[in-house]
């Protein structure tokens, strides 16, 4: 039986800066180094990433995997069919984990061996106004399907930059569904089929990461956009998997977003940070619509 307690796992596409910093951060984990590895997924980067991974190698167990471009979803699942950790543990490469990340998550799975364990992201990028407002929407989210932190059986969603489960489990529910091509909507997808197959949740807010994603208006614009896309799709495959109609978030969950920066952060910054979260709106239900027009004719109706 391997000794190997955790693999980590990085898709990675066209962002060998990022993935630098990604991999410098786990160079300084706190935990025993012989007890993980790390793969690297390049999900068919123009760049060859050898001159990035490899002073690496001789520091940590890494391994670089390289397929043709398939997406997030698909670069995560082949990561996970060579990882020979007891435990999965997924983040991007434009994150950088805190120094006890792993120390963290160990005890989380003492606790709860079989549980899928989410931990908390944090904006490494304050200064950036969009960066910013995407974070407030993820910690919105956050409050919103994980509601009582004290009782942690009610989480239901986690994002897949910074969440952690058993290998066989994961194996056991056949990963991702690659029907996503995007990054967006296939870690809900698969934080839906967990819930509903009776697993257990945890959020985790000691189990910490930074998020540098550098955004700029159209870059907001494009990735609410997709949101919008992996929304849709995420809720078709639910509804196709329940034989129900496509049910979506109800009017107050917008209402209440649109409010939540002024109990965030001072009133200057979250007039124009309530804008943000509104255009992200605006943006992800044209996205969502756009790929209700490509999808086939059976789609479900909406609820």
């Amino acid at each position: 039986m391997s000794s190997l307690q955790f693999s980590i796992i990085i898709p990675t596409y066209n962002r060998p800066d990022r993935l630098h910093n990604c991999l410098q951060a786990l160079t300084q984990l706190d935990y025993p180094q012989e007890r993980f590895e790390v793969i690297v997924v390049d999900d068919g980067s123009e760049m060859p990433l050898d001159s990035v991974v490899m002073p690496f190698q001789a520091i940590l167990n890494l391994t670089l995997l390289r397929q043709a471009n398939a997406g997030p979803a698909s670069a995560r699942n082949a990561g996970a069919a060579i990882a020979k950790g007891q435990f999965l543990v997924f983040t991007d490469d434009d994150c950088i984990p805190t120094a006890n990340w792993l120390t963290a998550l160990a005890e989380q799975f003492q606790a709860a061996p079989n549980a899928l364990i989410g931990g908390q992201t944090l904006n490494a990028l304050p200064e950036n106004l969009y960066s910013t407002a995407s974070q407030i929407l993820i910690d919105y989210l956050y409050e919103y399907y994980n509601r009582k932190e004290d009782d942690q059986s009610t989480a239901q969603f986690f994002a897949s930059n910074n969440f952690a489960l058993p290998a066989d489990l994961f194996r056991a529910m056949n990963g991702f569904d690659t029907s996503f091509p995007l990054a967006a909507g296939e870690d809900r997808e698969f934080c839906d089929r967990w819930f509903a197959q009776g697993y257990p949740m945890r959020y985790a807010p000691n189990v910490q990461i930074y998020h540098a994603h550098h955004l700029t208006l159209k870059r907001f614009w494009r990735q609410h956009f997709n949101y919008g896309r992996g929304a849709f799709c995420f809720h078709q495959v639910r509804a196709q998997r329940s034989h129900a109609s496509i049910k979506v978030e109800p009017f107050s969950f917008y209402i209440n977003l649109l409010t939540y920066p002024f109990r965030r952060t001072p009133p200057q910054s979250a007039i124009f940070l309530s804008l943000l979260l509104f255009l992200s709106q605006v943006a992800n239900v044209l996205g969502f619509f756009w790929e209700r027009q490509q999808s086939p004719s059976e789609v479900p109706n909406l609820a």
